[in-house]
């Protein structure tokens, strides 16, 4: 059940889309909405250094006059989204820009939403939009709600591809989706992991893949698939079968191999972000 969504604003072109998105699911369960516009003072900070008497006077200018600028385009995603969701007939309540930091902001909102919904290409420094951020990752990591994640195209999800592992950030992952339930239990499911090549590994396999199986049922999801992918780096081996088999939504949150568990945060969740062609489902 989802009641409160947070959707995060930057001045690229999928925020319209996560908007649009969140608007849908706000609809499906009668939800709340919160946006968040940031102005991102360490970025601003540091494009504003400078050294000396003269420097420091010059980049203290700057830094008031790049600050006053982002507050300003922060103020107009705003106005923007509280258009569009009045527009749409949806409730929203706690619409703010925050001048508290980009990852304090993001983490603590979380806390008090079911879900973060917010576009895979971060700008957050609105005075130079072409400046990408890598925060979202992290903020994935640390947050207490699941991020939807999309890019160019409103998700239409009829099809799921949930990658599972049995592992406890999975199992997290997993029963984080299905209690939320986004788009109902009427879609398509499938449960992914990536094994061994060994009988013993096929047949740990299928016993988690049953599990996981027997859990979706319980909540009255009723076409659902299993699939075993043998071998490979898991995140790529993911990837490559998200989208050669027509996903529309990937759920993952962590994997494990051969005893070894690895996030699928870090640098593994820059590349998710950066490589899936589906939108993502993510969470800690």
């Amino acid at each position: 059940m989802i009641k409160r969504i947070l959707v995060v604003l930057d001045p690229d072109g999928d925020t319209p889309i996560a908007t649009e998105a969140a608007i849908r699911i706000a609809k499906r369960h009668d939800a709340e909405l919160t946006c968040l516009a940031l102005v991102d003072k360490d970025a601003i900070l540091a494009d504003s250094s400078g050294s000396g008497i003269g420097g420091y006077a010059y980049a203290e200018r700057l830094r008031n006059s790049l600050t006053e600028e982002v507050k300003a385009k922060a103020h107009e995603l705003l106005r923007t989204f509280v258009a569009k969701v009045d527009d749409a007939g949806v409730r929203h309540s706690g619409d703010r820009v925050s001048e508290d930091g980009l990852f304090t902001s993001l983490v603590t909102a979380m806390r008090t939403n079911d879900l973060m919904i917010t576009g895979r290409e971060s700008h957050f420094y609105y005075h130079d939009p072409e400046q990408l951020s890598n925060a979202i990752a992290k903020v994935i990591e640390h947050g207490a709600a699941a991020s939807l994640i999309v890019g160019q195209e409103i998700p239409m999800v009829k099809r799921v591809s949930i990658a599972y592992d049995g592992s406890t950030p999975a199992a997290r992952t997993l029963q984080k989706f299905v209690h939320l339930v986004p788009y109902g239990t009427e879609i398509e499911v499938e449960l992914i992991h990536v094994r061994g090549e060994s009988k013993e590994d096929r047949l740990e396999s299928d016993k988690l893949l049953h599990a996981a199986k027997r859990y979706l049922e319980a909540y009255s999801f009723e076409s659902i698939q299993t699939v075993g992918l043998k071998g490979g780096k898991p995140a790529q081996r993911i990837l490559e079968h998200a989208s050669s088999k027509s996903t529309d939504l990937l759920v993952t949150g962590a994997y494990a191999k051969r005893g070894l568990k690895r996030l699928v945060f870090g640098s593994s969740a820059t590349r998710f972000l950066e490589q899936a062609t589906v939108p993502l489902f993510l969470c800690r």
